[in-house]
C-alpha cells in the first residue's frame, strides 16, 4: 500500500497539479486587487456603487442580501476574463515557439534542387522540341 501512494504521488500529474494549486494560489491576490481595484471601481463609476452588497429586500423583517449575490457574481466573471486574456496569452507564446521550431525544421529538411518553374520550363522545352 505505501508503495501504491508513493508511485500516486510521483506521477508527473500530480506534481503538475501541485504546481498549478501553487500558483493559482499566488495568483489570485493579483486578480482580486485587479477586479477590486481597477474593475469594480468602473463598475462603481456607471452605477454610483463601489459594490452592490448593500442591496437588500426585506423579507418579514429580515434582510435578504442579493446585492452580495451581484457583486460576487461580477467579481468571478471579471476573475474569469482575466485568467481567459492570461491563458490567451500564454497560448499564443507556447504556439508562436512551436511554429518558430517548425520553420526551422522545416527549412532544414527542405529538399535543394530546381525550383517548381525551373522544372515546368524545362518540361515545355522539352515539350517543344518533339
Amino acid at each position: 500500500m505505501l508503495q501504491e501512494f508513493k508511485d500516486f504521488v510521483n506521477k508527473g500529474n500530480i506534481v503538475d497539479l501541485a504546481v498549478a494549486v501553487v500558483m493559482a494560489t499566488a495568483f489570485k491576490p493579483i486578480i482580486d486587487a485587479f477586479v477590486k481595484g481597477v474593475m469594480m471601481q468602473i463598475v462603481s463609476a456607471i452605477f454610483d456603487q463601489p459594490s452592490f452588497d448593500g442591496l437588500t429586500i426585506d423579507l418579514a423583517g429580515t434582510p435578504i442580501f442579493y446585492g452580495t449575490v451581484i457583486t460576487t457574481t461580477i467579481s468571478f466573471v471579471m476573475v474569469a476574463i482575466a485568467v481567459f486574456f492570461v491563458l490567451k496569452a500564454y497560448n499564443a507564446a507556447q504556439n508562436q515557439g512551436t511554429k518558430d521550431e517548425a520553420d526551422v525544421e522545416s527549412a532544414e529538411d527542405a529538399p535543394t534542387g530546381p525550383s517548381e518553374i525551373d522544372l515546368l520550363t524545362e518540361i515545355r522545352d522539352s515539350l517543344r522540341s518533339r
